[in-house]
């Protein structure tokens, strides 16, 4: 399966999951299902980088909304797993304006649905979403990280 092309972003000072071309049926896994996997996802991290993440918000949305993706300049939602927008650990300074929404990291059932043919992929892909999204909180570019 052909997986992703990574694409690093300035819209929102975040990082996002660019997916090519998907043209399967999507399978059928009930929202609090789905985000049970992403809690135990986030759940199985070690605690080291688990307890960094107490001002994070991790939230699943429907689909990437319409606004995001124009500003990413996508064409289909299909084309976006996750989001992070916030400010990464170490680049924050005290001499930034105050009034900042804390990181939230998005992570989009939908087209994370559309892209997995079986229910172990979509656990896998849960995964490693919400990995490489806490990877832009702490940090990283598309490039140093994995997936």
């Amino acid at each position: 399966m052909d997986r992703a092309e990574e694409e690093p972003s300035e819209a929102f000072g975040c990082s996002l999951l660019v997916l090519g071309n998907m043209s399967h049926r999507s399978l059928s896994i009930e929202p609090e299902q789905f985000e049970r996997l992403v809690r135990q996802a986030v759940d199985g991290l070690p605690d080291r980088y688990r307890r960094l993440l107490k001002n994070v918000a991790v939230v699943v949305e429907p689909e990437p909304a319409r606004d995001v993706l124009e500003d990413l300049e996508l064409e289909s939602e299909d084309d976006l797993l996750g989001l992070y927008s916030g400010t990464a650990v170490g680049s924050e300074s005290f001499f930034d304006p105050g009034g900042h929404l804390p990181a939230k990291i998005s992570i989009y059932r939908g087209p994370i649905l559309r892209l997995c043919r079986t229910t172990d992929e979509v656990i896998q892909e849960v995964r490693d979403t919400v990995v490489h999204e806490i990877g832009h909180h702490f940090g990283l570019d598309d490039d140093e990280m994995p997936y």
